[in-house]
C-alpha cells in the first residue's frame, strides 16, 4: 500500500512535463542536478540556524540593545488566583461582563480586582520591547546573509539545467531558515498576523521544494530574491523604531513601503508570475506541476496584497494622522513580511 502511494506521489506526469521522466534529471553529461534526498539536510541546518540563533540574541542582540537604551519594563505581576489562572487558560483572556460577575462570586472579589486581574494577567504575557528588538535583529542579520543576485535566463535549456553550488547553499539556507521559523514559532512574538504568517511560511516551503525536485531552481532564486529584498528594510526600520528613532525609523519604512509595492505587487505578479505561466507552456503541454507550481505563486500574491493593505493603511495615517501616536505604525505591522 505505501509502495503503491510512493509510486503514484512520484508519478512522472503529476510533476514533470510530457516526454520527460525522473531519469532525465539525473546527473550526467557534466550536469547536475537537485536530489528530493537533499531535502533532509535542511533539518539539521534548521537546528543549527536556531543555535545560532539562540546563541546570537544572548551574545550579539541584548548588548546592541542595552547600548540603545533598550529594555524590559518591569510589569506588576498578577496575583496567584487558581480559579481565574484557569479561566484565563482554558476559556478567555478577555471575559464578558457577565462571566466577571460569576467570577467575582467565586473568588470572593470584587469586579474591580478581578477586572484588574485580567489586565495584569494579560500585560504579564505581552512580549517585552527587547525580545522583540532581538528577534528584529537576526532577522536582519540573517536576511543580509542571505541576498543574492542572479541575472541567468529562466527557461533556457530546462529542464536540462545544471544546478550552481551558489543556488545549492541558497535554497539549503532558505529552507533550512523557514523550517527553523515553524519551529520556533511557539517562543516568537506572537503578532495579529500569525495564521496568515503559518500560511505564508508553509506556501514557501512548499514552493521550495516543489521547485527543487523538479529542477524550477533558476525561478525560485528569483522569486526568494524578490521577497528578501524588502525584509531587511523592515527589520532594519522596527529596530529603530524600538530604539525610539523615530526619524529614521520613518524614513527607513518609506524606503520599504515602496520597495515592497515594487518587488510583490509589480515585480512578482508581472514579471515572475507572468514568466512561470507564460513561457513554459510554449514548450511543453501544461501539466499538473505547472499547476500546482502557479497555485502557490498566487496564494504568496494574495498574501502580499493582504499586507500591502495594512502598509497603506500605515502609510496614510503617517502622512494624515497623528505620526507620535501612531510612530509610523510599526508596533500594527510587527510583522514578518516575507
Amino acid at each position: 500500500m505505501f509502495q503503491t502511494l510512493y509510486d503514484w506521489f512520484w508519478w512522472d506526469r503529476l510533476w514533470l512535463p510530457v516526454s520527460l521522466t525522473w531519469s532525465d534529471l539525473e546527473d550526467k553529461e557534466g550536469r547536475v542536478y537537485a536530489k528530493a534526498s537533499h531535502l533532509y539536510v535542511t533539518v539539521p541546518y534548521s537546528i543549527v540556524f536556531l543555535v545560532v540563533r539562540y546563541l546570537f540574541e544572548r551574545f550579539v542582540a541584548t548588548p546592541v540593545a542595552a547600548s540603545f537604551g533598550i529594555g524590559d519594563k518591569i510589569r506588576q505581576k498578577a496575583p496567584d488566583n487558581v480559579i481565574l489562572e484557569k479561566y484565563f487558560c482554558s476559556c478567555s483572556r478577555n471575559p464578558t461582563q457577565l462571566d466577571i460577575d460569576g467570577l467575582s462570586k467565586k473568588c470572593i472579589w470584587t469586579r474591580r480586582q478581578v477586572e484588574r486581574w485580567f489586565r495584569k494577567r494579560r500585560n504579564q504575557d505581552r512580549p517585552g520591547l527587547l525580545k522583540k528588538f532581538r528577534e528584529a535583529r537576526y532577522r536582519l542579520f540573517l536576511g543580509s546573509l542571505l541576498i543574492r543576485r542572479t541575472t541567468r535566463e529562466v527557461w533556457v535549456g530546462f529542464p536540462k539545467q545544471t544546478m550552481l553550488e551558489s543556488q545549492y547553499w541558497y535554497y539549503i539556507l532558505e529552507m533550512s531558515f523557514y523550517v527553523s521559523l515553524l519551529f520556533s514559532i511557539t517562543f516568537d512574538v506572537k503578532r495579529k498576523d500569525f495564521k496568515e504568517q503559518i500560511i505564508h511560511h508553509l506556501a514557501t516551503l512548499t514552493l521550495l521544494a516543489f521547485s527543487w525536485c523538479v529542477n524550477y531552481i533558476r525561478i525560485g532564486s528569483l522569486v526568494m530574491i524578490t521577497h528578501d529584498a524588502s525584509d531587511v528594510l523592515l527589520e532594519s526600520a522596527k529596530l529603530f523604531n524600538y530604539a525610539k528613532w523615530e526619524t529614521t525609523c520613518n524614513s527607513i519604512f518609506v524606503v520599504f513601503a515602496i520597495v515592497f509595492m515594487v518587488t510583490r505587487l509589480i515585480i512578482f505578479p508581472f514579471w515572475l508570475i507572468h514568466c512561470t505561466w507564460v513561457y513554459p507552456v510554449e514548450m511543453y503541454p501544461a501539466f499538473f506541476g505547472y499547476y500546482f507550481f502557479n497555485a502557490m505563486l498566487v496564494v504568496l500574491l494574495l498574501l502580499h496584497i493582504f499586507w500591502a493593505y495594512l502598509i497603506l493603511r500605515m502609510v496614510r495615517k503617517f502622512l494624515f494622522g497623528n505620526v507620535s501616536s501612531l510612530l509610523f505604525g510599526i508596533r500594527v505591522c510587527d510583522a514578518r513580511i516575507n
